[in-house]
């Protein structure tokens, strides 16, 4: 194996375990996350979340908390590219044609019934 191979399967297996030590809600809330590219010439890496982090309301966070945390970590990469399922989406910002977010108690319009639909209970 080569001095190059050897580096890059590092690389990526660094890559690999500062999510995996840094991130682990990803995974145990139903999540996953995988390098899609490295360029160790460039210094980027293109990381996807996918499972339940496509459409998830703190998904932004999460990526712009892996952009800045991979780039003081790991001193190679200097560009964090990061994806969902749902980039590229106009439902999701704000153009027309998309789903609405529904909350617990909001009304849909209509009168259903008496009692006002508070929603599931938090396990917490």
């Amino acid at each position: 194996m080569s001095t190059d191979t050897e580096d890059a399967n590092d690389l990526r297996e660094r890559i690999t375990n500062f999510l995996r030590r840094n991130f682990p809600q990803i995974q145990m809330h139903g999540g996953s996350a995988a390098i899609e590219e490295i360029d160790r010439e460039e210094g980027s890496v293109t990381i996807r979340l996918g499972g339940a982090c496509s459409g998830c309301g703190i998904s932004p966070m999460t990526i712009q908390a892996i952009k800045t945390r991979m780039t003081k970590e790991i001193p190679e990469i200097n560009e964090v590219t990061a994806r969902t399922g749902m980039d590229q989406q106009e439902g999701m910002s704000g153009g027309s044609g998309g789903m609405s977010p529904s909350f617990p108690g909001e009304s849909r319009g209509g009168d259903v019934g008496g009692d006002e639909d508070e929603g599931p209970e938090a396990p917490f």
